[in-house]
């Protein structure tokens, strides 16, 4: 008997044979009951996964925004950003700390965008973006920087903060629809 033809035509409700119940077991096909319970239970862990994510990338990049401005920070990446073929120009232009601060500004500004998902899909994915451009610029600074040494496990984690921003941008522009 197949599956569709176990369906009663009186009440809608399945009716299979103890053999049916079985081999359908023995295969591994799940009952309707199960499929669900675990599609629910994918939806919710993908909806809690997703929200720490973004909002954990948001909090990293409003903390290291943040720390732009303390003078220690911003020695800690002069020499990363002195060597950047993208940053070189923030220090002569405004200076060490200013320059940190100005960094910081950018950190601040694409946190905030990521935050406002709930809101404006739009801006959150321009945020995403924007820190996806971001991360691979401090990833750069790996080969850029000369005797990068004990920064380099330090700049490590943005690999995975890259791919997190990859996912909340592309998860606000499915938002967006």
């Amino acid at each position: 008997m197949c599956i569709r033809g176990a369906l009663s035509r009186r009440t809608d409700r399945p009716r299979f044979s103890s053999s049916e119940l079985m081999m359908s077991s023995a295969i591994g096909a799940p009952d309707r009951a199960t499929a669900a319970a675990s599609s629910n239970g994918a939806i919710v862990l993908r909806r809690i996964g997703g929200f720490i994510l973004r909002y954990s990338l948001v909090f990293f990049l409003l903390l290291f925004g943040a720390l732009k401005w303390t003078p220690a920070e911003a020695n800690g990446i002069q020499s990363m950003v002195s060597h950047s073929p993208v940053l070189f120009w923030l220090y002569p232009a405004f200076g060490v700390q200013h320059g940190s601060e100005v960094i910081g500004v950018v950190e601040l500004i694409i946190g905030v965008l990521i935050a406002l998902r709930r809101w404006s899909p739009r801006l959150s994915a321009i945020g995403s973006l924007g820190a996806t451009a971001m991360f691979v610029v401090t990833l750069s600074f790996l080969v850029t920087t000369p005797n990068i040494g004990e920064g380099a496990p330090f700049l490590l984690k943005d690999i995975t903060l890259l791919g997190a921003a990859l996912w909340t941008a592309s998860e606000a522009l499915d938002g967006q629809a």
